[in-house]
């Protein structure tokens, strides 16, 4: 049974109070045995002199949505996880903030390991999000994933 397409994207940055209560709807769950977790933190990279203050996040939404149905739907199919998580943050997100949350859960930890890493490795290669690295002095340059 395939699951329906949901809406992955939050404005802004993605708050602790909103990760930790992700976490813990979980504890009711008590097949799962491992949680693995990835955030994406916006950094405060140096780029010809300046230092980035933000990225602004914009996507086309509906095709961003559909690709990350579909790693989702792959990861399920490759890996024996119980279920998974995943938010990015569209709109202006600060140095030090978090704009991608990943939850991956399964009865066994190595499993969440490696699910986790596949689903991060394919938002990156996949999904059409882009990023407006801002600067203090209200230049930008777009960000390219490495």
């Amino acid at each position: 049974m395939e699951k329906k397409m949901k809406n992955v994207f939050l404005q802004g940055a993605i708050s602790p109070d909103f990760i930790a209560e992700s976490i813990a709807k979980h504890q009711s769950k008590t097949q799962i045995g491992a949680h693995d977790i990835f955030l994406g933190q916006v950094r405060a990279d140096e780029i010809e002199g300046k230092l980035v203050s933000a990225i602004e996040y914009t996507s086309y939404e509906s095709m961003a949505n559909a690709k990350f149905h579909e790693i989702r739907e792959n990861t399920f199919s490759k890996f024996n996880i119980t279920c998974m998580h995943i938010y990015h943050s569209l709109g202006k997100v600060n140095v030090g903030e978090i704009c991608l949350f990943v939850f991956v859960s399964s009865p066994h930890r190595r499993v969440a390991f490696e699910a986790l890493e596949y689903v991060v490795e394919e938002i990156k290669k996949e999904v059409p999000v882009f990023g407006k690295e801002l600067f203090h002095d209200d230049s930008y340059t777009w960000k390219v994933n490495t």
